[in-house]
């Protein structure tokens, strides 16, 4: 298991023209006013859906991406190459940058909606494990509520997703925030556009369980929901540094998930792109530039070198519905994209600016994983993890790495994902599955249609088009007991078909055949 072995707005035209954490997690001096944090974590955005260029290659419309914010960003501090979300869908992941545990340890293996509603249902035979539908609740000890108790304004912005409607769970004040703005148990918005209240019946907002909550100041305006969020951000930071605490935002768009809605002040910007690619492409252009707005919030405030800047993902990018006609290919040179177990479902952005101790313009193949933030944010700002939580841990602090040992992170640890559900649509590695990565080396376990490993060497193979298992059965076997092992050691639940429960991957007998996933 990893880790576990081994306000005062500006107007708006202005604003928008290696710890192993499960066996010591210590506290470390920090200056004395605590650095503010401000962790940017975007919905759905893919590993090269910026102008941020990852890989030498890249999808069909890269070049037209404008992020010049987080080409910024990257260029005073360090930048992931392999940085991974810990789930290929959003709650999964949100959920274990909140408590530094996997989704298989949370019980959280899927997205979440309704109270006691289980949106992973039976399909095509297989029936899934019984999980936590409902989510975070207020009695779960979360990264929000270790900085509130320790002095921290925190806030949170946007998607939250974090607990089911109609539970308590839903309303991020109830786990650890001081502020919610617009977020509660939906994951996505019927609307972007302030002048259809950021709603699906805009003369009757608030009906639709997709409607945004308590921005109705923004209603029937000329705004865009993430712009809409920047500025309520800006409010909350100017409110938190006047009364002298640090802050914690978690600042979280709900850009750039579905409906693809064209943010019509950056429209003519993409006129040579087809139109739904061209207002995706406006969507993560504004994401970019609520990345400045908080930025010239922190530089009017003199508190940009006091503030430490995380920007990320919760999932891969969406590629399986919902775009342009080149379905599977927006990851490229990934595999697939959001819900899958390839690297398109789960491979991310990830920049990490903290002046005075992450030196500029860095670059980093080291693999992570988003459970690492939490240990990793509690270490940059002198917080110890109660000893009862800290022994359920898995994620791994990076500071070790950021403060210049690119050894202090084992590039073979393993990293593990477990999704045994379907997922909406169909595509390459879109079923249920566990899997593991260690080194350049990737295995997954896919639950359906009949249990089947398939083995990937990322380094020769980064679309993961040749399963190379039947040519290294030693790493195929090796790979399946540390999964096998991970599963069993967080009580990760298999899926059934026929009642009878499909096996972990080290204790697989029936025979493999050759899968459709591919």
């Amino acid at each position: 298991m990893t880790g576990m072995k081994s306000v005062i707005l500006t107007p708006l035209l202005a604003l928008i023209s290696s710890i192993c954490c499960s066996e010591s997690l210590l506290a470390v001096p920090v200056d004395a006013v605590p650095p503010n944090i401000l962790f940017f974590i975007v919905d759905d955005l893919g590993w090269q859906d910026t102008s941020l260029k990852l890989h030498a290659q890249g999808p069909p419309h890269r070049d037209a991406y404008r992020t010049p914010q987080l080409q910024r960003l990257a260029a005073e501090g360090i930048t992931f190459t392999d940085a991974y979300a810990s789930s290929p869908v959003c709650t999964p992941t949100r959920t274990s940058v909140m408590t530094g545990r996997s989704p298989q340890q949370n019980q959280i293996t899927y997205w979440i909606l309704h109270e006691d509603v289980d949106t992973g249902r039976p399909r095509e035979g297989l029936t899934p494990p019984r999980w936590n539908v409902n989510g975070l609740q207020p009695d779960d000890l979360t990264l929000p509520r270790l900085l509130q108790q320790n002095g921290y304004h925190t806030i949170h912005a946007g998607k939250a997703h974090l607990g089911a409607k109609g539970t308590a769970g839903e309303d991020p004040e109830n786990l650890g925030f001081d502020v919610n703005i617009g977020g509660h148990g939906a994951g996505g918005p019927a609307d972007y556009r302030g002048q259809r209240a950021f709603a699906k019946d805009p003369a009757n907002p608030g009906k639709s369980v997709w409607d945004i909550p308590g921005l109705e100041k923004y209603h029937g305006q000329q705004i865009y929901l993430t712009e809409a969020l920047a500025l309520e951000s800006v409010a909350a930071i100017h409110d938190a540094h006047n009364k002298g605490k640090p802050f914690f935002l978690h600042f979280s768009p709900y850009a750039v998930h579905a409906p693809i809605i064209a943010n019509q002040r950056w429209i003519d910007r993409y006129s040579k792109l087809p139109p739904k690619e061209a207002a995706y492409a406006t969507m993560i252009e504004t994401v970019d530039r609520a990345l400045g707005t908080l930025r010239k919030a922190l530089e009017d405030l003199e508190i940009l070198d006091d503030t430490i800047i995380i920007f990320t993902s919760d999932n891969g990018g969406l590629s399986a519905h919902a775009r342009d006609g080149t379905a599977h290919t927006h990851n490229h040179p990934l595999n697939s994209g959001k819900g899958s177990a390839l690297e398109g479902g789960t491979r991310v952005p990830l920049v990490i600016r903290w002046p005075g101790t992450v030196d500029e313009g860095r670059l980093t193949r080291t693999p992570v994983i988003s459970h690492d933030h939490f240990p990793t944010i509690l270490q940059m700002v002198g917080i110890e993890c109660p000893p009862e939580h800290l022994a359920t841990v898995e994620g791994t602090s990076l500071v070790p790495l950021l403060i210049g040992d690119e050894q202090a992170i084992d590039p073979n640890r393993a990293l593990f994902w477990h999704m045994p559900h379907f997922w909406g649509p169909r595509g390459p590695g879109i079923l249920p599955f566990s899997s593991i990565r260690q080194g350049p080396w990737k295995m997954i376990y896919y639950h359906h249609p009949t249990p089947k490993r398939v083995l990937y060497h990322l380094g020769d193979d980064l679309s993961e088009k040749s399963d190379v298992a039947s040519k290294h059965p030693e790493v195929l076997a090796a790979m399946s007991q540390l999964l096998g092992e991970h599963l069993r050691a967080v009580s990760a639940g298999m899926p059934t078909r026929a009642g009878k429960m499909i096996p972990y991957p080290d204790r697989l007998a029936t025979k493999e055949v050759k899968s459709d996933e591919n």
